[in-house]
Formats: structure tokens, sequence, C-alpha cells
């Protein structure tokens, strides 16, 4: 199978208005069943690079889980008050150092993407997390987990960028959330599979109660790698370099021929007049440019974005095995719980791609934090409810399995499709890694609190440290309403013009803008607002 040429070419042309202008018609006229017959490629290229975040949320859900085993606690621990824990501080320590790994990873993607490109970024952090996973098998000591942690951090940092990416460029508008919200599906699926395989190890009475979890990492990296090295490039990121013919063969890997009325030449035009575009507003593509003119405006919007996830409680889903054993659950029953949370929140993933093509991604970011504002302040309040009350501590456990699903549902997924279709296309890369290494930064203060708020040794507040995300959860609600606008059915030339014009965040959904006529229209007749 041939790939795509990996030089830049030196061939360049002014786009096609005519026919740019068609191209992008015929992505805002095609229907969902149309798009995914007309690019059944894409959506399986895509779907295989989203896959390698199965390994981020699997190790981020394993490690939480992990302190809730008698034998990780045993080998990692010390002892305290007759029982063996973790202490707070290297359980931040070992949090944390993923989160460090990950902003020095995100760092690299944002310098090399743009010139390896997709593919072979992808590859080579890939390859390095095959070796890291060494470290993690045989692990001798907490410092020597703290050291894996980090390692493998740096090629996390590039899943979690690179996929969403690559999805919001190779697909059309009609499926570039489903495949973009696809990304939180993955996360999830990584995070079901660590509990189910910590699950059925952890009652052993030997070293293979973690050992084993930590060698099920070995089952993605290299089938992936061979399937992204016969992936074609993003035919955008092969226009951004002045690669037309390279653009125009990756366009036709990446669709199906059996369609007549399909014109790959006018997709093309679209791409190149929504770079020239874009050019014309901000000529540079370095990470300063992020921070100049309209730009500024959609870099805080998608940093903000990522910070929502972060600090609305989502925190709290990580630990759950964890939490619940503090708050007075048997292991046992925390791990079985943990599993139905999760299967929730594969279930709530797929309910959001149903609900995007009614409400929108702003009205379900907005009504979704709202829920989840709910759900955190019972789960403070049952808190006070006596030791000996069982119910309570069984209602703990069921309002965070509701509280993963409505995540789940909105926030989580909305937020892989906001942020990858708010930033410009030439910024996109640069834009993202920034909102990410914002995201992880904010993570490393949250772990650290969280650690302190839920361990025994600690501050050990318990069920009551849902308030405190709760506080939280409702600022990002206020500034969501003001600062999040609604980008659904729109092509990137039309985004680029609606932050040009400073159309308020309230106001998007409703105003028509046409780049190939430089005009803009705003529709009186609609609603005021759509969340």
């Amino acid at each position: 199978m041939s790939t795509d040429a990996e030089n830049p070419a030196t061939t360049h042309r002014a786009p096609d208005l005519a026919r740019g202008k068609h191209g992008a018609q015929q992505e805002q006229s095609m229907t969902l069943w149309k798009g995914i017959r007309l690019y059944p490629k894409a959506v399986a290229w895509s779907m295989l690079l989203s896959s390698t975040l199965i390994m981020e949320g699997y190790d981020l859900a394993l490690l939480g889980s992990m302190y809730a085993s008698p034998q990780f606690n045993k080998k990692f621990g010390s002892l305290s008050d007759g029982e063996w824990n973790v202490p707070a501080s290297w359980q931040s320590a070992l949090s944390n150092g993923a989160r460090v790994g990950e902003v020095i990873g995100l760092l690299l993607n944002g310098l090399i993407q743009e010139r390896l490109g997709y593919r072979w970024t992808l590859i080579a952090a890939l390859a390095a997390m095959n070796g890291v996973i060494f470290i993690f098998f045989f692990a001798v000591n907490v410092q020597m987990l703290l050291a894996a942690e980090i390692l493998a951090g740096i090629p996390w940092g590039i899943f979690q960028t690179l996929p969403a990416q690559y999805a919001s460029e190779v697909c059309p508008v009609v499926l570039r959330p489903y495949l973009t919200t696809y990304i939180n599906m993955c996360w999830v699926i990584g995070q079901f599979v660590a509990v189910g395989v910590n699950r059925g190890s952890f009652q052993r009475e030997n070293e293979w109660a973690y050992r084993i979890p930590f060698a099920v990492q070995w089952a993605w990296p290299l089938p992936i790698m061979i399937g992204v090295f016969f992936a074609p490039e993003s035919p955008w990121w092969h226009v951004r370099r002045g690669d037309t013919e390279a653009a125009r063969h990756s366009l036709k890997r990446l669709t199906s021929a059996k369609d007549p009325d399909f014109d790959p030449d006018a997709t093309l035009a679209m791409i190149e007049h929504t770079n020239e575009l874009e050019k014309s507003m901000s000529a540079g593509t370095r990470y300063i440019d992020c921070f100049k003119g309209v730009n500024l405006r959609r870099t805080e919007v998608v940093c903000g974005a990522w910070l929502v996830q972060t600090l609305c409680g989502q925190n709290l889903m990580g630990y759950f095995a964890y939490f619940c054993v503090q708050a007075g659950l048997a292991p046992v029953q925390s791990f079985n719980l943990s599993l139905a949370q999760y299967a929730l929140g594969l279930l709530g993933t797929m309910g959001s791609w149903f609900l995007m093509s009614y409400a929108g991604r702003r009205t379900l970011h907005i009504g979704g934090l709202c829920i989840l504002f709910v759900l955190l302040v019972i789960t403070g309040s049952l808190h006070w409810a006596p030791a000996e009350n069982n119910a309570a501590k069984w209602a703990v456990g069921a309002m965070l399995i509701v509280f993963t699903f409505f995540y789940d549902i909105t926030i989580g997924p909305i937020t892989y499709s906001l942020v990858t279709e708010l930033s410009s296309t030439r910024l996109k890369a640069k834009t993202i890694v920034l909102a990410r290494a914002g995201y992880n930064i904010s993570n490393i203060v949250v772990n650290v609190l969280t650690n302190y708020q839920l361990n025994s040794t600690a501050w050990n507040w318990g069920a009551a440290t849902a308030w405190f995300w709760g506080g939280t959860c409702l600022c990002c609600l206020v500034w969501a309403y003001f600062r999040i606008p609604e980008p659904k059915g729109r092509t990137y030339e039309e985004l680029d013009l609606l932050f040009e014009r400073k159309v308020s965040a309230r106001n998007f959904h409703k105003t028509v803008v046409d780049p190939y006529e430089d005009s803009v229209e705003v529709r009186e007749d609609q609603p005021k607002d759509h969340f």
C-alpha cells in the first residue's frame, strides 16, 4: 500500500473561489449517512489514531484504582496505624509525574508535528511508549514507578492532541463532531479496561496483583503503530506546506470513489481558500501568534473549555474506587461500582452523538455543567450521614456513577469537538497544545488537592470533597455561558469570519456569514439565545 510523500513540494496555486464555494456547499449539504459512505476510510483511520487514547485512559484510571489494592499499597506504600497506604505526598507525585511528562510531550508535539506530519510523530510516540512499559512492569519501588509515569507522560501528551487534530481535518463537517468526541469514548474504554483488569487481579496475594495490570499496556502500541504506518497524511497538512498534489492524493485515499457527484478538487479548493483566509488574518504560525489579534479570543475559549474539564469535578471519577473506600465501602464493592461507572460512561458518549445533532455543542456543554453542579452538591451533603448508615455510603457511589454518565454525555466528549473546531486550522496544533498543557498543569494542582482531600492520613474530607468541586463547577458554568460559542454545522471558513467580526458567543448560532462574498448577516427572527 502506498503512503503519502513526506517532502514538501514547491507547487502552489491561488485557490479557485467558485470551486471552493462549491466545496463548502458540498460539505454543508452532506447528510450523516452520505458522509459515512463517502469518507469510510477517513472514519477508520481516525478511529485507529484515536485508539491511542485508550492507553492514557487505562493508566490514569489504573493508578487511581491501584490505591484501593492491598498488594500495591504494601509494595509501594508504608505502614501507618496498622494499614498499608501510599502516602498522599507520593500519590500526588505519581499523578503529577505523568502530567509533567504530558506537558513535555505536548510542547514537543507542537514543535515537530508540522515538520514531520501526523503519521511519523505518532509512530515515534508509540515506539517510545512500548519501551516505557518495561519500567512499569519491573518497578521495584515508588521512585522507579514515578520515573515510569514521567516518561510515559511524554508520548501520552502527543496522544492527547494529535488524534483530535487529525480527526478534525480528514473528515467533513457532518462527521467532525462524531469522530472528535469518539476520542472521549477511547479514554473511557481505557478506564473501563483498567478497572476490570484491576478487579480481576487485586485479590491475588503476590506481586502479580499489580504487575498483570501493568503488563496489559503492551497490548496496544505495536498493532496501532503498524496501522498508523499505512495511514494517509492530512490533506490540510499538505496544503499548509504548499504541496497540492500530495493533498489531492491524500484526499483520494480518505474518500470512496463510488460517489460520482463528489468533486475532490472542490474540497481541495475549499481547504486552500481557508488556508489563505487565515493567512490574511494572521500570517504567523508560532506560539506567540496564538495570543495576537483575533486568535487571542480563540485561544482563550479553547484553553478555557479544557480547563472546565479539570475544574468541574471530573477528577473524582479517576479516584472512584479509592473515593468509595474512603467513604466506607469494601474494596471489592468499590471495584464493582467502578465497572458500572465506566460502562455508563461509554453509553453516555454514544448518547452525546445523538444529542449533538439536535442541541448543539454549546447547549450540551452548559446544560451538562448545570447537572454536574447539582450532583456534586448532593454527593457532598451525604458526608454528614451517620457512619453506620450503609445506604448513604452506597448513595455516594451511585451519585458518582450518575455524575460519570452525565459528564460523558456532555462535558467529556463535547470538549474535544469544541477545541478542534474553535481553533484556526493554521494554529490548530499549537492552540490545542497550549490548551492541553494548561489542562495538565491545572491537573497537577487538582491532583494534589484531591489526594490530600481524600487521603485518611491527610485532610480526610471524604464525600465532603464534592462540595469543593461543586464550587469550581459553578464558576465554570458562569464562564461557559458568556464565552462558549456554537460551532455546529460551520465550516472552518465561517468560523474564521465569525471570530474576526467579534460576534458574541450567544449570537454565533444565528449569524450568517459568506466567506466568498465577505458579508455578514444576523438573523433577527431567531430566538435571542440558544444557550
